[in-house]
């Protein structure tokens, strides 16, 4: 029996097109041969739908998330194609130093647990490998892989789910402590390209800050907001980012969620700190 899959090889409303010619690449290639060693692959070309079920999850769990209402294709489309994004900042600057990588094994872990740590790597390299590729055939290629798979994203994908990855994209350029140049300049172009606001984009960088200045980016707001402008703005922060949006997505990606509520919350009490509200 194949070990529990993190990502499975159904991705849903995001089977065809370009994430979908990407996932024939890269989990097509990982099937056993890394992830599940000992088993022989299954044939065939990737569709989105012909590999066996079995190969990319135990039957108990997958019962496990639809018993609590996740939507296996929409989890797994998520997943593929924040790493295929993550791919692309993580080597903004042409080249992916071993501090990266640590950085990105402990964002997984943190947010997915350790089972995502040892797949979520394995699927990033050989998105690297495909980077690699295609950039030796012509260069920026993949860059524009990378645009057409965003506008694949927003043409099918509800705004909410955009936000959470794009949100999840930053804290994990944020991951090592250091966000180069060359990660905010990725992170822009997939934020405009997803769809999303330069606005959105720096609320999302200035979470877990603890300066004022951070605070009013989070909320999308300027210092000369006035006190119900900074109320009205919070309130509509809530709703867009609240949990219960991305909840078909599994228990991990509602968890991240909701630590990014929290981060809000805790940008709007410097805020009122520093106003005595």
């Amino acid at each position: 029996m194949a070990r529990a899959k993190w990502i499975g090889g159904f991705l849903g409303l995001l089977s065809g097109g370009p994430l979908g010619a990407l996932a024939g690449f890269v989990l097509g290639s990982l099937i056993d041969t890394v992830i599940d060693s000992g088993i022989e692959p299954i044939k065939g070309d990737y569709n989105g739908e012909a590999y066996d079920e079995s190969v990319y999850d135990t039957l108990n769990s997958r019962q496990q998330r639809q018993h609590q209402g996740v939507d296996e294709g929409a989890r797994n489309g998520f997943l593929f194609s924040l790493l295929t994004l993550a791919s692309y900042v993580i080597r903004a600057d042409g080249k992916v130093m071993h501090s990266e990588m640590e950085a990105m094994r402990r964002f997984l872990r943190t947010n997915f647990g350790d089972v995502a740590v040892e797949q979520g790597v394995q699927i990033m390299l050989r998105l690297f490998e495909r980077q690699k590729i295609e950039e030796s055939h012509q260069q920026g290629s993949y860059r524009q892989t990378i645009i057409d798979c965003c506008h694949q994203l927003r043409d099918v994908v509800p705004q909410a789910q955009r936000l959470q990855i794009l949100s999840l994209l930053a804290m994990l350029a944020k991951a090592d402590n250091n966000v180069a140049t060359e990660e905010i300049n990725a992170l822009r172009e997939i934020s405009q390209e997803l769809g999303l606001s330069e606005a959105e984009l720096n609320s999302m960088l200035g979470l877990g800050s603890t300066t004022l200045a951070d605070a009013y980016a989070v909320l999308e707001i300027q210092p000369t907001a006035t006190d119900d402008e900074v109320r009205a703005a919070y309130k509509r922060l809530v709703v867009k980012h609240h949990p219960d949006r991305v909840a078909t997505l599994g228990d991990d990606v509602r968890a991240a969620a909701e630590k990014k509520l929290k981060q809000i919350n805790e940008a709007r009490d410097i805020i009122f700190k520093a106003r005595g509200l």
